[in-house]
C-alpha cells in the first residue's frame, strides 16, 4: 500500500518519466529510509569535530560556492531560518552545523518511544543542536530569532486543510504559515539546503544550499507570507531533483486540498 503511494507521488512529480523508472525509484526511497535508521544510529560516533571533514563536503575551497555564501550569512549574528526537506539526510546537516560551532534549534516532534528520545536528545545536543518540542516552539523560537541563532525547520510536512497552499511539482500543497510567520517577524535570511548522500561511498555527504534570500526579498512583494512560502517550498523541490531516490515519497503531501478544490469550483484568479 505504502510502496503503491511512493510510486503515485512519484509520477505526479515526473508525469514524463517512464514506468520503470517511477518503480525503481519507489523502491529506492524505501531503501534510502531503511539506510537513514543506520546512519542516525552511528552518526553520533561517525561525524565528530575531527572527523566530520572526511564525511561531508561542503565546497570550502571555492570562494564563489553558495555554501560558503550561505556560512558568511551566518556568521553574521543575524535571524536566520534554516529550510530542508525530506531529503538526503536533514540530520547531517544539522549535526554538521552544529559541529561548525553555529547552534541550531531544530523543531521536531518528540518521539513516541521515551528511551530512544531521550538518546536523541542528549546525542544531539552534546555536539550544539539542540531539539525543540514542536508543541511548545512559539514561545521558545522567537528568543532563537533575538539572539540571532539558526531556526532549522524541515518544511515539506502536510499542514492541513488549513494550511498555505503554494505550488508544489505542479499541485497546490499545503505549507505550514507558522514558518514564514516567524520569519517574517524577525525579518530572518531564510537558507535553503540539504545533505544528499553520495551512493558510491558509506556515510558520505555533500551539502547543497540551493536558495537564499532576505527580508527585503520577500517584504517587498504585495503577498509576503505567500512569496515567501511559496519560494522556499519551491527551493524544496530542487532539493528533491537533486537526488530524487533519496526523498520520502511515502508522505502524503498533497493530501490536503485548498478550498475551491473542496468546493468543486475552478482555479481562483
Amino acid at each position: 500500500k505504502r510502496v503503491e503511494r511512493a510510486r503515485a507521488a512519484i509520477a505526479r512529480a515526473f508525469p514524463h518519466w517512464p514506468e520503470d523508472r517511477v518503480e525503481r525509484v519507489a523502491l529506492d526511497a524505501y531503501a534510502h529510509l531503511f539506510r537513514l535508521a543506520g546512519e542516525v544510529a552511528f552518526m553520533p560516533r561517525l561525524l565528530t569535530e575531527d572527523t566530520w571533514p572526511a564525511r561531508v563536503e561542503l565546497s570550502l575551497d571555492d570562494p564563489s560556492s553558495s555554501v560558503v555564501g550561505a556560512l558568511k550569512e551566518l556568521s553574521r549574528g543575524r535571524p536566520i531560518v534554516l529550510i530542508t526537506g525530506h531529503c538526503g539526510n536533514w540530520e547531517v546537516l544539522g549535526y554538521t552545523l552544529a559541529l561548525l560551532g553555529f547552534p541550531v534549534h531544530a523543531l521536531y516532534r518528540p518521539l513516541d518511544v521515551r528511551p530512544l528520545d531521550a538518546w536523541v536528545r542528549r546525542t544531539r545536543g552534546r555536539r550544539g543542536m539542540v531539539l525543540v518540542d514542536k508543541f511548545g516552539a512559539l514561545t521558545r523560537l522567537p528568543e532563537v530569532m533575538r539572539r540571532g541563532e539558526l531556526a532549522a525547520f524541515v518544511a515539506d510536512q502536510n499542514a492541513g486543510d488549513r494550511g498555505l497552499f503554494v505550488p508544489f511539482f505542479g499541485r497546490l500543497a499545503s505549507t505550514y504559515k507558522s514558518i514564514g510567520l516567524v520569519a517574517m517577524q524577525h525579518r530572518a535570511t531564510i537558507l535553503c539546503g540539504c545533505a544528499v548522500r553520495d551512493p558510491s561511498r558509506p556515510f558520505q555527504y555533500r551539502v547543497e544550499v540551493v536558495d537564499t534570500f532576505h527580508a527585503e526579498d520577500y517584504r517587498a512583494h504585495a503577498d509576503p507570507l505567500f512569496y515567501l512560502t511559496a519560494r522556499y517550498r519551491r527551493a524544496i523541490e530542487s532539493m528533491v531533483r537533486l537526488a530524487p531516490e533519496q526523498y520520502l515519497w511515502m508522505h502524503r503531501m498533497w493530501k490536503s486540498r485548498p478550498k475551491h478544490e473542496r468546493a468543486g469550483r475552478a482555479f481562483p484568479g
